[in-house]
């Protein structure tokens, strides 16, 4: 019979949940904790076994995932750093999509509630608080960038946008369109929030006919060209709700003979591994998107345990200057 994480324990003096948080790296176990545990767990041959905890707690060993949809790549990596947490925890992923469709979305959650997993977590979420209400009919649950919801992990939106209008405004422009996505509205808003609140502190107005609603797509992107360039007169800045509306509205630039940065400074948010390789390469607020997934199945881990001092986080996020953005051009700013 194999060694198992009570053996550890047993040895280590600790308790069973300890060596398991100590194994998967939680925040909550100190640095010189994790490393004696591993090295116990070496030393005896431990291998983490899904069929072993399948057999002990009579369920599935799986956690469930609820995307918005798999072709936004910032989500890939996200699943990608939520699977491989969800490894170390001993729990296999099932995935299921949305397509921000808030009837969906209950669906799946109720869909994996009838497969036994033993927590969901929710990415992007189209009804957030809801869940408080059914969450004696449910297991655990987390979502991201639902501050409000006392189990969630979100990114710092505010500041990230903050941050790029700021990069905006030090560059010498004061006409900064803002395109954003109806999809997204949590962070839709707080994005927004981020954007209004540098023109207000720089003085300068809020001009409805500079602010964008789009879907969060390439295609969105694309599609706001025409409208941007419209404008009399013309933004010599915009601010993109995410990376892939930036990138649209690149190549749309791009087609236009719109040269950038010099007729036009573009700034994403998220920081999707394409966006360094695109010419020119994309300014951008990188969200931190591996911690966020091992922040999101620690929170659940800890959900799935019993813990009742969980807290909702806020996750830094960090400015990233690239080539789409340069001075405003002479006699704009």
């Amino acid at each position: 019979m194999g060694v198992s994480i009570k053996d550890i324990a047993e040895r280590a003096d600790v308790s069973p949940s300890t060596v398991s948080r100590a194994l998967s790296d939680h925040p909550r176990i100190s640095e010189e904790t994790k490393r004696q545990i591993r090295q116990l767990a070496k030393e005896m041959g431990y291998t983490p076994s899904l069929l072993a905890r399948s057999l002990v707690t009579q369920d599935t060993a799986t956690i469930g995932v609820v995307i918005t949809e798999a072709s936004d790549p910032y989500l890939s990596d996200l699943v990608m750093s939520i699977e491989k947490t969800a490894q170390t925890h001993g729990y296999s992923v099932l995935l299921r999509s949305s397509y921000f469709d808030a009837a969906r979305e209950v669906e799946s959650v109720y869909a994996f509630h009838g497969r036994r997993v033993r927590g969901i977590i929710v990415i992007g979420s189209q009804i957030a608080q809801g869940y408080l209400e059914m969450s004696e009919r449910l297991p655990p649950i987390t979502l991201t960038n639902s501050p409000a919801y006392p189990y969630s992990v979100s990114c710092d939106n505010v500041t990230g946008a903050r941050e790029a209008v700021e990069h905006l405004f030090n560059l010498g422009h004061r006409r900064i369109a803002f395109v954003g996505s109806r999809r997204s509205y949590s962070s839709n808003q707080a994005r927004m929030r981020g954007y209004w609140e540098v023109l207000l502190d720089h003085n300068l107005p809020v001009e409805s006919d500079l602010v964008f609603e789009q879907d969060g797509t390439l295609r969105g992107g694309r599609a706001v060209a025409e409208d941007l360039l419209s404008c009399k007169p013309l933004p010599t800045a915009v601010f993109c709700f995410n990376d892939m509306t930036a990138i649209g509205l690149l190549n749309a630039l791009y087609e236009r003979g719109v040269r950038v940065p010099e007729d036009l400074s573009v700034v994403g948010f998220d920081d999707v591994d394409f966006a360094a390789h695109f010419s020119p390469p994309l300014t951008t607020v990188r969200q931190p998107t591996d911690m966020m997934g091992r922040r999101l199945v620690h929170l659940l881990q800890d959900l799935i345990e019993g813990e009742d001092d969980v807290e909702p986080e806020m996750l830094p996020t960090e400015l990233v200057v690239r080539g789409t953005t340069g001075p405003a051009r002479r006699g704009a700013r």
